[in-house]
């Protein structure tokens, strides 16, 4: 019999079935909150269009909020991994102003879908904040893998991820997301220009 380390690594059929109920519920959620907006739609009401518990739900998901992010962990996840697999000496702000310039916002801009999407958050206080926030909760993830991955200190990778986080989320808040993570990254790499 194989070693654990010697198993595949594929998920086996317990962990895809919870994968697809996970699926299902936040599709079904989705689906509700773009037709009749986030405050009108409850747990239970999610819970049966999913054909679910709504123990089930909550097994899932912490909040009704995490309903609408539930691809963060793997939005975090291809950062981590845009910084620690970067090309050898490469510099660090390449690859974060890469990932973010592709990410998801940018790079689907103009998809009807991902549009109705981000209106949803848009419009709704309580996601936008909820969204705010993952992204605040990145900063440490992001800080490590900075730090580990190249000859920064952690207290700079701080400072840097902090700097890069707040920066997209201000970019996010423009009409023009290019111009502004433009304006981020030659900042960072620039500096501020003196006073004069």
């Amino acid at each position: 019999m194989p070693s654990t380390s010697q198993r595949p690594s594929t998920p086996g059929r317990r962990e895809r079935k919870k994968a697809e109920t996970r699926a299902a519920i936040a599709n079904a959620a989705l689906e509700l909150f773009l037709e009749r907006g986030f405050e009108d739609v409850g747990i239970r009401e999610i819970a049966g269009h999913a054909d679910v518990a709504v123990a089930t739900v909550f097994a899932h998901f912490p909040s009704k909020e995490a309903l609408v992010f539930d691809d963060d962990a793997a939005v975090v996840a291809s950062l981590v991994t845009a910084v620690v697999e970067r090309p050898a000496g490469s510099p660090v702000l390449d690859a974060l102003e890469h990932w973010f310039r592709t990410s998801a916002r940018n790079r689907r801009h103009g998809d009807q879908e991902f549009t109705r999407f981000r209106d949803l958050v848009d419009r709704t206080p309580a996601l936008h904040d909820y969204w705010q926030g993952l992204w605040r909760n990145h900063r440490t993830t992001l800080a490590h893998a900075v730090a580990d991955s190249s000859d920064t200190d952690l207290a700079r990778a701080e400072l840097l991820a902090t700097l890069v986080v707040e920066g997209y989320l201000l970019a996010t808040e423009h009409d023009d997301t290019t111009a502004t993570l433009d304006l981020l990254f030659r900042t960072l790499r620039g500096g501020l220009p003196a006073a004069g």
